[in-house]
């Protein structure tokens, strides 16, 4: 697999001896994964101390956080990006979605391997590739997972201004993703790309993390059966421990609908973006969504594994460019030398 050049002044990964069966706890992760080992809750905690008030030893004698206490999964994913992301300032609003980091990083690793598959299997870094986050959250991970992974600029779109706003302050809050990160407001709840995307705007990939339930009742249901398999039971209301709220956790047709509507309007703007992706929760979706992208004119379909543990989920991508097309593409990842 091609090795991607780490730029100048980035930070790298702490390297710590795993604990006996950290290679079974985090397999299927892509290799590039920094979070490949178990959590060394130590550096994580040096890097951001804030985190020492959730951790503690769990029943197999391990240092741990409670996965059901909101506060401490944010804790912990602000330490991940210190500690491996050089990002000091994440904050996000109660409520917001609060994204396992390890699988967002994995979808970016993946997405990157299928660039390079139009780059003679090496992959694009560095401000020529453009990639467009769909629905970027509150949060920012994708942009600040790519940037920091590979020196890629971002535009993030929302239909909420708050969370836009909550971005943009995270932005500004880190040097070096000021000028590599842009939001933009969609203005029509209803729509993905139209009335967002400029005639000029061009994309090398766009990512999207889909709102996954069809109502706020089978949100709401959908947290009742978290909580409880998370061993709370009658344990306080039931609180979703990532978080997410209104069009983060449901849309009118849930996630199928969601992605058959981007499938719709990407086939608007086929040369707009050179591949069109985003996660998938169900894989009982993905015939129909195949036989979508079919019908919209897509050339090729790629289903993307991925897997941490027993969990399983997939990325699907599609793109409307002929190989020809797409071999053409790549010389706009080379930056002419200067004298």
């Amino acid at each position: 697999m091609a090795q991607v050049p780490r730029r100048p002044g980035r930070r790298s990964p702490p390297r710590s001896t795993p604990k006996p069966g950290a290679a079974a706890e985090k397999q299927g992760l892509h290799p590039r994964n920094r979070h490949r080992e178990r959590y060394d809750f130590a550096a994580l905690i040096q890097a951001s101390p804030e985190l020492a008030r959730f951790v503690a030893r769990n029943p197999h004698g391990d240092d741990s956080i409670d996965f059901a206490d909101p506060e401490a999964v944010r804790a912990l994913n602000r330490a991940l990006l210190a500690c491996f992301y050089g990002i000091t300032a994440w904050h996000i609003p109660p409520r917001y979605l609060c994204p396992p980091i390890p699988g967002r990083a994995d979808y970016l690793h993946h997405a990157a391997d299928l660039l390079g598959t139009c780059n003679a299997g090496v992959i694009p870094s560095g401000p020529a590739v453009h990639v467009l986050d769909v629905w970027v959250g509150a949060n920012c991970i994708y942009p600040i997972l790519g940037v920091r992974e590979y020196g890629w600029r971002f535009l993030g779109s929302d239909i909420d201004a708050l969370a836009l706003a909550c971005a943009q302050g995270i932005v500004q809050g880190n040097s070096g993703l000021k000028g590599a990160i842009e939001l933009r407001l969609q203005s029509a709840p209803g729509r993905i790309f139209q009335g967002l995307l400029r005639s000029d705007d061009c994309f090398d990939l766009s990512v999207c993390n889909p709102p996954f339930h069809a109502s706020l009742t089978q949100a709401q249901e959908g947290t009742q059966r978290k909580w409880r398999n998370l061993g709370r039971g009658q344990d306080g209301a039931p609180r979703l421990n990532f978080g997410g709220q209104g069009a983060e956790l449901w849309c009118p047709g849930g996630e199928s609908g969601f992605i058959t509507r981007m499938i719709q309007e990407s086939a608007r703007i086929p040369t707009q973006i050179l591949w069109f992706s985003t996660l998938v929760s169900k894989s009982a979706a993905l015939p129909e969504l195949q036989r979508a992208l079919r019908a919209a004119g897509a050339l090729e379909v790629r289903v993307l594994a991925m897997s941490q543990g027993q969990m399983q989920s997939r990325v699907l991508a599609w793109t409307f460019l002929d190989q020809a097309q797409r071999d053409r593409w790549r010389t706009r990842w080379v930056t002419p030398n200067v004298p």
